[in-house]
């Protein structure tokens, strides 16, 4: 989220710039089946078969991206699938697309001419239909001359996109031996007009920035979109009546609904992992917002902190459900905590310069991303979660709001640029950055945009 913007509307309330560093389409079914190894070559293997020689590790193809040859699929709708599914590989920095040429899927490919242009791994394809499509593909390892998949996809030309993410996400999957993460959305805050009065849009889109959609009408500020597991419902912050609240989104019906009714402001909303309930920050009257969570079904509420003027907030929960890390000033200065569920045993994990917040769990549960202000200067990192291995992986005027995507490989941000006179030359734009600190490129959006938030996988 923009910090700017809450301390800005929230001027006349008990908190000050300090507090709020880091608060923190459905597509229609697709049928997938398997095609038979061609004779001569392995039997098609299901995703969680063993990998075999196809498998090479993410470190691997960090240090040497693997050459893959995207042919054609056919011309018209055929060659748009095939520039997706090398615009995803390609956008990961550890693939290098080989494009061109045509290699049917009902043939065994020419490995020879194949490793002399050296080619690691090839996909075999074909798109036919009108109206509805059938998209057939293969994946060859080149060295051994092994098929490592082979699946056609069924839909309706609509959803011609989402078969060239799947097609990617298997690829991926298949050679590196952990889960893609294109057929996925990214919902964020799409932003319009001059700097100091921006029209905020709750939004979402693909996670390449294709297919984007506005969810609000922009005439009230909206901000901190989160999905639920099921990445069916949003969470999100908005000034509704002047009066910041946490709202839900159904993203099946478009329907919103306030989220409880508290004397505070509430904020910085996240899931629980089991969908179950929402944790999140609510002010108090003197000067502190304490961590609370809602019972979905129930609307129950439990709160989980309560120091007197302390500035408890961004809770987000680990993957297991069983800790949670959360942003607080209670050692005098924004740091990085972490607690049990129930909220006891809470002890600081951040100790670097500067002051720590919007933390965020990987889904893998092996870091927690964070975002650190030292004598103005804005990074973004990663540390472990008892607070070891702590790393920088970028830098800039403001960088802010990083969530994972759901196999936890990279992370989307937001990165703004200084302004001038007027709000000249200010920016607020999405970046991508491998956890490792490499690849790091722009999402394009339609518009400016803030305060990303990664969708989980979706249905295959």
């Amino acid at each position: 989220m923009m910090a700017q913007d809450l301390a800005d509307h929230l001027a006349p309330l008990p908190l000050t710039r300090r507090s709020v560093l880091g608060r923190g389409l459905a597509g229609a079914a697709l049928l997938g089946t398997s095609l038979a190894a061609l004779p001569g070559g392995a039997r098609a293997q299901s995703a969680g078969a063993d990998q075999g020689a196809g498998e090479i590790t993410v470190d691997q193809a960090h240090q040497a991206p693997i050459p893959i040859l995207i042919p054609d699929f056919g011309p018209g709708l055929g060659d748009r699938i095939s520039q997706v599914i090398s615009n995803d590989l390609s956008s990961t920095g550890l693939f290098r697309v080989i494009p061109g040429g045509s290699l049917p899927a009902n043939a065994r490919p020419d490995f020879a001419a194949l490793k002399a242009r050296g080619v690691r791994a090839a996909v075999a394809g074909s798109a036919t239909g009108d109206g509805s499509v059938r998209v057939e593909m293969r994946l060859w390892d080149v060295l051994s001359g092994q098929q490592l998949q082979g699946t056609a996809y069924t839909a309706s030309e609509a959803n011609w996109r989402q078969i060239a993410h799947l097609i990617a996400d298997v690829i991926y999957e298949r050679l590196l031996g952990e889960p893609g993460y294109f057929n996925t959305r990214i919902a964020y805050i799409a932003r319009t007009g001059p700097h100091r009065h921006q029209e905020t849009r709750l939004a979402i889109m693909d996670q390449d920035g294709a297919n984007p959609h506005m969810l609000t009408d922009g005439r009230w500020l909206t901000l901190e979109p989160r999905f639920d597991p099921s990445g069916s419902q949003l969470a999100f912050l908005s000034y509704a009546n002047n009066r910041p609240r946490v709202y839900l989104y159904n993203l099946r019906s478009g329907q919103q609904s306030l989220l409880g009714s508290f004397e505070g402001i509430s904020y910085a909303p996240r899931f629980a992992p089991n969908g179950q309930s929402i944790i999140l920050a609510v002010t108090t009257p003197n000067g502190g917002s304490d961590i609370y969570t809602i019972d979905l079904a129930s609307h129950s509420r439990r709160r989980l902190t309560s120091a007197p003027g302390v500035i408890d907030t961004s809770p987000c929960y680990s993957p297991d459900g069983r800790q949670i890390v959360f942003n607080s000033d209670r050692g005098g200065s924004p740091q990085l905590y972490i607690m049990n569920a129930d909220g006891s045993g809470a002890h600081r994990i951040s100790y670097g310069q500067g002051h720590y917040g919007s933390p965020v769990w990987s889904p893998r549960g092996d870091l927690i991303a964070f975002t650190r202000i030292n004598h103005g200067a804005f990074s973004l990192g990663v540390m472990n979660p008892d607070g070891t291995g702590e790393r920088i992986l970028t830098q800039g005027f403001t960088v802010e709001s990083p969530s994972f995507a759901p196999n936890g490989r990279a992370i989307v941000f937001c990165r703004q640029s200084a302004s001038g006179s007027g709000g000249a030359g200010f920016s607020s734009r999405l970046g991508v950055i491998d956890v490792a600190g490499f690849n790091e490129h722009e999402l394009p959006t339609s518009t400016g945009a803030s305060d990303p938030a990664w969708s989980p996988f979706r249905n295959k």
